[in-house]
């Protein structure tokens, strides 16, 4: 083979090779391109992910600590309203004590075994008073028709009469503890006092 053929054989080679090698590193270049861009997508969508559970994460931590702060506020308001409501009816039980020693609450209480009297009419009953009232059993019984037994009430702490007519089935109570108790049932409910 002649040597310019040779020569021309071999520059052909080379300026074959040089073009591969520029497409090569042109398509090197692309991918790297490519991939540099995918792992690019993939760490702004990772990261993404991990911001919105991070986020998710920390609101639900929020939520649990306002939601267990909101209880034990509910708690401490509970708290202080039972106290508040028992403060004021301990002021009233003390009251209506000291009224039990007037000659007002003795008419009231003559009042109260009238009315009962007159449920129970001529029948059988047992009357029951506080300690404290039991000196004037003889004279309550004076308003009762049938046979009529009075005992002392341990539950009864501040004062009134009760009445049980077994031939009636009637239960009657007119007991200042029984109607402070209503009130402070009616108070409990209707006072501006409740726990949101």
């Amino acid at each position: 083979m002649p040597k310019d053929k040779t020569d021309n054989f071999l520059k052909a080679i080379k300026k074959y090779a040089k073009e591969q090698k520029t497409a090569m590193h042109g398509e090197v270049k692309q991918l790297k391109t490519e991939r540099l861009k995918e792992a690019e997508e993939e760490a702004k969508r990772e990261s993404q992910r991990k911001i919105k559970e991070n986020l998710r994460k920390s609101r639900n931590r929020k939520t649990a600590q306002f939601a267990k702060e909101a209880r034990e506020n509910r708690s401490k308001l509970f708290v202080e309203r039972s106290r508040m409501v028992d403060e004021v009816f301990s002021a009233a039980s003390e009251k209506l004590i000291a009224y039990t020693a007037t000659d007002d609450y003795k008419e009231a209480l003559r009042n109260s075994a009238r009315e009962i009297a007159a449920l129970f009419e001529d029948n059988d009953c047992v009357i029951m008073l506080s300690e404290r009232d039991m000196s004037a059993a003889e004279e309550i019984k004076g308003f009762f028709g049938g046979n009529v037994q009075v005992q002392a009430d341990q539950n009864i702490t501040i004062g009134g009469i009760k009445g049980f007519c077994e031939s009636k089935s009637i239960i009657a109570d007119e007991t200042l503890d029984t109607k402070l108790q209503a009130q402070r049932e009616w108070f409990v409910e209707h006072a501006a006092l409740s726990v949101v």
